[in-house]
C-alpha cells in the first residue's frame, strides 16, 4: 500500500477547509495541486509556507481545467491561506469534540455520522466532507473525533478508504449510500443506516440510545447481546435449565 500523501488529519482538515473558503473547490484536484507544489507528504510544516501567491499559482495552473475555481477573490485566497496555515481553525463549524477516555463507557457503541456543516447528519457517503464518531451509551452521548474525509479521498479507491477511516465503528448514519460502497463499509464491519430527511446528529442518536437498553435483532447483534424480542424466551430456556 502505498504512503498516505498527507501526513496528518491537522493537515487534512486544514486542507478541506481551505478548498471549502475556494467556493467550494474539489478536493481531490486540489490534493493533486498541492502535491505538485510541495511534493508528499504534505504537513502541517509545509502547508503553513503556502503565501497567497502560490496559491493563486496553484489555481491559475494545469488543474484549472480539472474543475478548480480560479475566479476567487483576493480575500477567499487569504482566507484558505490562513487555514492552511492553521490559523482560525476554532472559528470554524467542525465542532468540538467531548472528553472522552477509552473504555469509560461500558456497554455502548461507536457510531460514525455523515456529515457537511456543524453537528449534523447532512452528508452522502461517498462524498461527505467529514465522519462526526461518537460513543452512545444509554447514559451518555459524546462526540469523540471529527474525522476529514480529504485523505480518504486522495486514495485510488475512495470508498475503501473511506470505509477504513470508521472502521473502528460498530454504525454509520448516512442520508445515501450507493450499494457497492454499502458493501465495502460492511466489509470492514460497519453497519450502514440511512436517514435520507437527516437531521441534528445527537437527536438522530437519540432514537439509537434508546433501543440499547432493549434492542432489535440488527441491534442486539452489533452490540452482541440477545434480541428483546429473543430474551423471555431465553430466560424461559435459563429457567428450566436450573430447575
Amino acid at each position: 500500500m502505498s504512503e498516505s500523501p498527507i501526513a496528518s488529519r491537522e493537515a487534512a482538515l486544514r486542507i478541506a477547509l481551505a478548498a471549502r473558503a475556494l467556493n467550494g473547490l474539489d478536493v481531490r484536484a486540489f490534493v493533486s495541486a498541492l502535491l505538485e507544489k510541495l511534493e508528499s507528504p504534505l504537513s502541517e510544516a509545509k502547508l503553513a509556507k503556502l503565501t497567497v501567491e502560490d496559491l493563486r499559482l496553484i489555481l491559475a495552473g494545469d488543474f484549472a481545467e480539472q474543475g478548480c475555481h480560479v475566479g476567487v477573490e483576493g480575500e477567499q485566497l487569504k482566507e484558505a491561506v490562513r487555514l492552511l496555515w492553521g490559523e482560525g481553525l476554532e472559528n470554524n463549524d467542525f465542532p468540538a469534540v467531548d472528553a472522552y477516555s477509552e473504555g469509560e463507557m461500558p456497554g455502548s457503541i461507536r457510531v460514525a455520522v455523515a456529515a457537511n456543516r456543524g453537528e449534523n447528519l447532512d452528508g452522502h457517503f461517498g462524498s461527505c466532507d467529514r465522519f462526526l464518531v461518537y460513543q452512545v451509551g444509554q447514559q451518555a452521548i459524546k462526540l469523540i473525533d471529527v474525522r476529514s474525509t480529504v485523505e480518504a479521498d486522495a486514495a485510488e479507491d475512495k470508498n475503501a478508504a473511506r470505509s477504513a477511516l470508521i472502521g473502528d465503528c460498530q454504525i454509520v448514519y448516512v442520508q445515501s449510500i450507493g450499494g457497492p460502497a454499502a458493501a465495502k463499509v460492511v466489509r470492514a464491519g460497519v453497519h450502514p443506516v440511512k436517514k435520507p430527511a437527516g437531521g441534528v446528529a445527537r437527536e438522530v442518536l437519540l432514537e439509537l440510545q434508546q433501543r440499547l437498553s432493549s434492542p432489535p435483532p440488527w441491534l442486539a447483534q452489533i452490540m452482541g447481546v440477545p434480541a428483546a424480542s429473543l430474551a423471555r424466551f431465553e430466560e424461559s430456556i435459563a429457567e428450566e435449565d436450573a430447575s
